[in-house]
């Protein structure tokens, strides 16, 4: 597929203000509530497109992609969001964690995504340090990532002491996606891979999703919150909500594509359903490979000039 002009905002000459969306004509290409006979594509997703979606009782789904052929793939397939995520740490970097991984190393995966996905919406991690000293930093930083990186917006994990935080990004014109529960960057803080939200402890969530929104944020993330509380918060905000491992009332779902297509071995989450078993069968065809070039059966004639 040709990426040429793949992440212009207007249609060039000769260009169809809308065209056809890989996944169908959802959202309504107004934003507003359209009756479905007069329902339009859409070109590119928009975040006013997934608040559109909230309202109207859609759903939608994201799935990180690293490359441009899963960005490719995944676009076509009708994702509505692609996610950068830090995840790239250890799903592409070979870390343990996500908290090695930095803004320069992320910038050049994003760069490809966004110029391979014609009609999702792309957004990219902040990574830990890139934005916790201030506002300004944050800013900075998020600037880089629409400007280098080529995406449509950014996420950061954090609660309301982030909220002027968001306030500053999104009057400097950078989209935010929020991000609380539990948030892999603050591992150590938070004891490790814990729920959050539990009892209590659902107040303190359900308060960090309205200051987020308050302060601007277009859509707020929830990982590894009991589904209960993901419920409440989602009735707390006007925005639409992600999970993952956060129950079924969220607007949104999202994995890392490699968890949901079963590319990366070991045991999974318990939030975690496999789609596909794609490490078997990159495994099973490597080995193939491997045994037609040693016994000589690969190149054959065909495969020679």
């Amino acid at each position: 597929m040709s990426n040429s002009n793949s992440n212009s905002n207007s249609p060039g000459p000769g260009t169809p203000a809308e065209v056809p969306a890989p996944g169908g004509t959802w959202p309504s290409g107004a934003g507003l509530p359209e009756p479905e006979t007069v329902r339009k594509p859409v070109n590119r997703i928009r975040t006013h497109h997934l608040r559109q979606a909230k309202l109207n009782g859609e759903r939608f789904a994201m799935l990180t992609a690293y490359d441009q052929y899963t960005a490719e793939i995944f676009d076509q397939a009708g994702m509505e969001v692609l996610l950068v995520g830090d995840s790239a740490s250890n799903n592409v970097f070979g870390n343990e964690t996500s908290l090695p991984v930095t803004v320069d190393e992320l910038i050049p995966l994003c760069r490809g995504v966004a110029r391979s996905a014609r009609r999702a919406l792309v957004v990219a991690d902040l990574p830990f340090g890139s934005y916790e000293v201030s506002a300004q930093q944050a800013v900075a930083t998020g600037v880089r990532f629409l400007k280098e990186g080529l995406a449509h917006a950014v996420k950061i994990e954090g609660g309301k002491f982030y909220a002027e935080t968001v306030r500053a990004m999104v009057q400097a014109g950078i989209p935010v996606m929020a991000h609380i529960g539990f948030a892999p960057q603050s591992e150590h803080a938070l004891g490790g891979y814990r729920v959050q939200g539990r009892g209590d402890d659902a107040r303190r969530l359900i308060d960090n999703a309205v200051a987020l929104a308050d302060a601007g944020a277009f859509c707020v993330l929830m990982e590894m919150v009991p589904a209960p509380t993901a419920a409440a918060v989602d009735a707390a905000v006007e925005v639409p909500t992600i999970g993952i491992g956060a129950g079924n009332a969220t607007t949104g779902q999202v994995l890392v594509w490699q968890d949901m297509a079963g590319l990366r071995g070991g045991k999974m989450a318990k939030f975690v359903k496999q789609y596909a078993d794609l490490r078997t069968t990159l495994g099973d065809a490597a080995k193939a490979y491997g045994e037609d070039v040693r016994s000589g059966h690969f190149p054959g004639p065909e495969h020679s000039f």
